[in-house]
């Protein structure tokens, strides 16, 4: 699996993030420009001692990670709160790429128009504008590999 992070501005989620991924053995893309250093105290702080286990790449664009997506035949979820799809109605498989938003202002808008029946969205109440960034990829992750039944995990 890949967990891809566009333009992430709060160390304390990417950390957070970056942890559940060292847990599971799922690859982190973060997309720049990054609102932290990757040497960032608080980032390190909420990612402890996993840094060394997170398999992390950085890109310039999120162009970028969809062009390695596509030439890699993998599939692409966008994580919105404009997505048709309810999170658990995808089929995931091992490679699929779970792209999510900046935390201030989700995704940019080309992908919405470009992307529609790849947007992706998780319930909640009106009230919220969203779940935090970190909470909303556990979910989405740990579905997919519930989906996979856990594959690597004990």
């Amino acid at each position: 699996m890949h967990i891809v992070l566009f333009e992430p501005q709060i160390p304390p989620n990417t950390g957070n993030i970056a942890r559940t991924c060292a847990a599971t053995g799922t690859v982190l893309h973060l997309v720049k420009p990054l609102g932290f250093q990757i040497d960032d105290a608080a980032l390190r702080r909420a990612g402890l001692d996993y840094w060394k286990y997170v398999n992390l790449t950085t890109h310039e664009s999120l162009e970028e990670v969809l062009a390695i997506a596509q030439k890699e035949g993998a599939n692409t979820y966008f994580f919105t709160k404009f997505g048709t799809k309810t999170y658990s109605d995808i089929a995931y498989q091992s490679q699929d790429y779970l792209i999510f938003g900046k935390e201030t202002t989700g995704l940019p808008d080309f992908v919405r128009e470009t992307y529609k029946e790849q947007l992706v969205r998780i319930p909640m109440g009106p009230v919220m504008r969203s779940l935090n960034l970190s909470n909303t990829v556990a979910l989405a992750l740990y579905e997919a590999l519930r989906q996979q039944a856990f594959p690597g995990l004990t």
